[in-house]
């Protein structure tokens, strides 16, 4: 991580006057051309095909998926299909568009093609049938993340189709397993197992894109640089219980929850990046409101408590400023006529970029401040989280071509406060981008939730600009 390097966020976008920094999007085409009418079927087949844990295949559209690049020309040499005999349903694909030159690293596009289970009677419609309808396509997937797949996927056909030969080497890996932290993640075993495979000098993932104003005007773009690490602790109190006719006050259930409110009233102490800190000077100035004008103030002096203040009301500010330990899961006693021996609850933190996770548990325990409790780590999601740069040959042609597309937005760079799978490359030299393009409403759009959507007129869009920088960085 360069600490010391800065470059100069957003100015060209900045300078046009606040007025014009909200657009209204292009319009969906009308009538769609023949390239746009086979995305439109390529992407619905990915989401119609069901790839959640439960009752899923990812094996099954990475077989779909390879049907279609050998028709657009890929060689078996170019397709490699991996899978573990545990796992024969969360199997992968990746291909590889060979460069012409000799000393240009690969660039590396990587997205899950694995979802979030759906409960079908909860939803509106069916989840597993893309429905287009009010200027979005509904369905599990449209927005995490087979909208990205899909035009990664179209890219590397129309590319094989055109005859277009990059100068520098393009891969795809489309993999499992992001969506779980149990079950077999594809990107994890590429890194420690064919890492050579997937070797490049960046990598395109999700998490960047942007957020409308709810209707329907883009107003800011972000470029996803870094992320937390998430990490769960089991804190936990024992004790020798007894009957519950006489009850006492040494009782594991009174000290875990009393535990549990000491965590919750406590902050973490603020940290920022490269990217934090541009993230809240750009956004902040595209707000043009009083949180904006904190956004901006506190980019510039963190130690500025009132702006911090403002900022600790949003939970996604709170979030970007430091590590975050929530409680999520309880237990405790074993009959309702007896004193509790036991009592657990499970923390799950996501930690700030840089700060270890032994570090975390022996913070925790700080707070609890109960040495009759023990504090432990008991998972991962992965390595720690390693900030990749913000590296003018990535952010500038993002930032070039995002002017062209959509004039006056500017774009921010972003550090998640969740988790994609960049992390798993990152711990192997791979700085990971989430680029803009594709973007949402700032509900959400129901990811991960009931009735997910994707703005049809960001799927075109973002199509356009995506395969369009996908060129500029392959040279």
């Amino acid at each position: 991580m360069r600490l010391g390097h800065r470059i100069v966020f957003g100015a060209a976008a900045l300078a046009v006057p606040l007025a014009a920094s909200a657009q209204v999007a292009p319009a969906p085409p009308s009538t769609l051309r023949p390239d746009q009418q086979a995305f439109r079927a390529l992407y619905q087949e990915m989401v119609e095909t069901d790839t959640s844990i439960t009752t899923g295949s990812c094996t099954a559209l990475a077989d779909k998926v390879e049907g279609r690049l050998k028709a657009a020309g890929y060689t078996d040499a170019a397709i490699t299909r991996f899978a573990v005999p545990d796992h024969p349903k969360e199997g992968g694909i990746v291909v590889v568009l060979p460069g012409s030159s000799k000393t240009m690293k690969p660039m590396l596009m990587i997205g899950h093609i694995d979802v979030v289970v759906a409960k079908a009677e909860d939803w509106t419609r069916d989840p597993y049938k893309m429905v287009e309808e009010n200027g979005y396509f509904y369905g599990r997937g449209t927005s995490d993340m087979k909208a990205m797949d899909a035009i990664w996927v179209d890219s590397m056909i129309r590319f094989k189709q055109s005859g277009y030969t990059p100068k520098r080497t393009i891969k795809l890996a489309l993999t499992c397993g992001e969506e779980t932290s149990w079950a077999f993640n594809g990107v994890k075993w590429l890194a420690e197992n064919k890492p050579d495979l997937i070797a490049a000098e960046f990598a395109l993932n999700e998490g960047g894109g942007g957020r409308t104003d709810g209707k329907g005007r883009l107003v800011i773009a972000n470029m996803h640089v870094g992320e937390k690490a998430a990490v769960n602790y089991r804190i936990e109190a024992t004790n020798p219980g007894g009957h519950s006719s006489a009850p006492v006050r040494d009782n594991a259930i009174y000290e875990l929850a009393d535990a549990i409110g000491r965590i919750r009233d406590y902050d973490f102490p603020v940290q920022m990046t490269d990217t934090t800190r541009a993230y809240f000077r750009v956004a902040g100035k595209a707000r043009g409101d009083a949180m904006g004008a904190a956004m901006v103030k506190f980019a510039a002096d963190p130690t500025d408590h009132a702006a911090e203040a403002l900022l600790n009301s949003d939970k996604s500010y709170h979030s970007m400023l430091r590590t975050t330990c929530v409680a999520t899961l309880l237990d405790g006693g074993h009959a309702n006529n007896a004193l509790p021996q036991r009592a657990g609850v499970n923390i799950n933190c996501r930690i700030f970029p840089g700060v270890s996770s032994d570090a975390v548990r022996a913070t925790l325990a700080t707070v609890v401040a109960d040495p009759r409790m023990t504090v432990k780590q008991v998972d991962d999601r992965g390595p720690a989280a390693v900030p990749p740069p913000l590296d003018p040959k990535i952010v500038g042609p993002a930032e070039k071509l995002l002017a062209r597309y959509y004039p006056g937005v500017p774009l921010a760079p972003l550090m998640s406060t969740g988790a994609t799978d960049g992390i798993y490359l990152e711990a192997i030299g791979i700085p990971s981008y989430g680029p803009p393009g594709l973007y949402g409403d700032p509900d959400g759009n129901g990811a991960h939730g009931l009735n997910e959507r994707a703005i049809v007129k960001a799927v075109y869009s973002g199509r356009d600009y995506l395969y369009d920088l996908i060129k500029v960085y392959a040279g």
